[in-house]
């Protein structure tokens, strides 16, 4: 089977990618593992074509087009021209995307369409109780059409898009993968008291909740930290979100500020370390899909405070193998964070729990089986 993946962000060193990309990076090697040809089709981070194989799947990144009012139209043309040379060459069984990424694609005879319900526009616009947008609101629905079958990451994501887009098609529920050759259990000096968030430092991920809730744990543990690794966002007047926390939130909490550390960007390979040193790995988001970073930190058998909110549930049991905290409110953060600090054993326990979760749920050999399964079914 030769299965081609629409997407921009697998990805690049050098170069930011989100969650779509870091769930490509571990899917693609074990499909072509499983004996599955990968082909990986976007648009470059540069004004120029490109082309490697990495682990054995071959990427391709078409030229960054930049032509006001025409970006989009070029870009589609190109990826439009790089799919059908593929095809020409090793006949391609599935084309997949994400939510927007049909909706320029000239469709190719016998090859099936499948969307992956990551989070999408009608999505998260629910999500942060916003209006949709009217040119990518068009791009999605036009998107949705196009698709033979979808793939949903949670039960979540798939009940709320179906509020707003019809997903009549073969579907299926399917969890994201979690490398669990490269998340596990490592032998670094945990941090006493050490609080850790791994994520894209912006609203919606609960960071500011959490620098919020920061005080209620040191007025009970003064020497806790919190370290918080990810890349800034930015707002559309180009002004930096962690800017903002490090101007308006951070003298709120004086003199507990002093603990707050911004870690920056953190490489795959150094965040299960980043992992490893946390007594405690907490990530309060708003909204999630499904979310890497909580079961990331529990296959490297950590304790983790999640949100209670969207797929929450569906990734921790509360109280057996991590907890689940109200994401809008700083002391309910507070209090998950306390009851790991107050009960080492417990916070064991919940820590080992948690990796069993993920070794069940999450483990690629499964996921890779299930996704392969999915595609045979929809070829015949």
């Amino acid at each position: 089977m030769h299965i081609c993946f629409i997407s921009s962000e697998y990805p690049k060193e050098g170069f930011p990618h989100g969650g779509v990309g870091t769930f490509l990076k571990t899917i693609a090697p074990k499909l072509v593992a499983a004996d599955h040809r990968v082909s990986v089709v976007g648009v470059n981070y540069i004004a120029s074509d490109e082309s490697s194989i990495e682990n054995g799947v071959a990427i391709f990144r078409v030229k960054k087009q930049n032509r006001r009012g025409l970006t989009w139209w070029l870009n589609a043309k190109a990826i439009n021209a790089k799919i059908k040379e593929i095809h020409a060459k090793n006949p391609i069984d599935i084309v997949e995307s994400a939510e927007l990424g049909l909706a320029f694609i000239n469709k190719i005879k016998d090859v099936k369409y499948v969307i992956r319900l990551h989070g999408g526009h009608h999505f998260f616009a629910e999500a942060e109780n916003r209006g949709i947008n009217k040119w990518k609101g068009f791009q999605e629905k036009r998107s949705f059409k196009k698709a033979d079958a979808f793939i949903a990451v949670s039960s979540y994501v798939k009940r709320h898009t179906a509020k707003f887009l019809k997903i009549n098609k073969p579907t299926s529920v399917i969890f994201n993968l979690i490398a669990i050759d490269h998340f596990k259990p490592i032998s670094v000096t945990v941090e006493e008291k050490s609080i850790v968030f791994v994520g894209t430092v912006c609203e919606k991920k609960g960071v500011r909740q959490l620098i919020q809730a920061f005080p209620f744990v040191k007025e009970k543990y003064p020497e806790a930290m919190l370290n918080i690794y990810g890349r800034d966002w930015f707002f559309p007047d180009g002004s930096s979100y962690i800017e903002l926390l490090k101007n308006k939130e951070l003298p709120k909490i004086k003199p507990f500020d002093e603990s707050v550390y911004f870690k920056g960007i953190v490489s795959y390979t150094e965040v299960p370390e980043a992992y490893a040193k946390a007594e405690v790995c907490v990530f309060p988001s708003h909204m999630e899909t499904l979310g890497l970073v909580a079961p990331e930190a529990m296959a490297c058998e950590k304790p983790v405070v999640f949100t209670q909110l969207g797929p929450g549930p569906e990734v921790i049991e509360d109280n057996y193998n991590g907890y689940l905290a109200n994401p809008y409110e700083p002391k309910n953060i507070a209090e998950q964070i306390l009851k790991v600090f107050d009960d080492k054993e417990k916070a064991k326990l919940l820590a080992k729990n948690a990796r069993e979760k993920v070794l069940e749920k999450f483990n690629p050999e499964v996921i890779v089986k299930q996704n392969i399964n999915f595609y045979n079914n929809l070829l015949k």
